[in-house]
């Protein structure tokens, strides 16, 4: 999956990114304006999100279930000269917000670690303002069944797209695994936490001219990052 470890650069806080090799969000203006607006990212990571946020004038949230990754968050906001309110929790665990209380969700390749995720958007579609904006990107399903990390290799299948077992993240610590959620399981899924999806984007990965160190050659064949926006909508 794409590398989401401790960043303390604050250089990548100039805006939302969504995945990697893909565009931002001053290309694709899913959130809108932001100004003054209380902005919860869940699964924040180390921060670069949240703190971007906090750059573009909005009162910043952020949520993670690692204490290490919090801590370089914090670092990240004061280095950035930036105010960001963080929490550690399960990405469900959202009592720290009353109900209707936020003006958008965000969240950048975090949601493929939840198992429940339509425990998410219950607790989601509980935190937002009516007509307010859900706005998450994870790896696409469709790449879940691709092997790609051995370049000498050619591309292989190797699941499903309708195998529903969790991914082993080859990971040294937690999370230690993923979890494959169809499109069509997303799509349900918010329909019946009662969003409404207007936005669905599957971008095409571009190289750079630099050699960037998340290219893979499987990008070209099948889209790597799934990017949905959701609007609460009912009670």
């Amino acid at each position: 999956m794409w590398n989401r470890q401790p960043v303390i650069d604050p250089s990548a806080t100039d805006t939302l990114r969504y995945g990697p090799d893909i565009g931002t969000e001053a290309d694709y203006r899913l959130l809108g304006t932001v100004a003054d607006k209380r902005v919860l990212e869940l699964g924040c990571g180390s921060g670069a999100g949240t703190v971007a946020l906090a750059r573009m004038g909005a009162r910043a949230t952020g949520l993670d279930f690692s204490t290490q990754h919090l801590t370089a968050a914090r670092r990240l906001s004061e280095r950035a000269g930036v105010k960001v309110e963080l929490h550690e929790g399960d990405l469900a665990d959202l009592a720290f917000a009353r109900a209707e209380t936020i003006d958008a969700v965000f969240s950048t390749y975090a949601l493929n670690l939840v198992e429940d995720i339509n425990r998410v958007f219950r607790q989601v579609h509980r935190v937002l303002r009516q007509g307010a904006s859900f706005v998450f990107s994870m790896p696409h399903p469709a790449y879940d069944m691709i092997v790609d990390d051995d370049p000498e290799e050619p591309l292989l299948v190797r699941r499903s797209y309708f195998d529903q077992s969790r991914i082993d993240l080859e990971s040294d610590r937690p999370p230690y695994f993923g979890y494959h959620h169809t499109v069509s399981d997303l799509f349900t899924g918010l329909s019946r936490a009662n969003f409404r999806v207007d936005a669905i984007l599957e971008p095409e990965s571009q190289r750079d001219g630099k050699g960037s160190t998340t290219w893979r050659e499987a990008s070209q064949f099948v889209p790597r990052t799934l990017v949905m926006r959701a609007r609460r909508e009912g009670s």
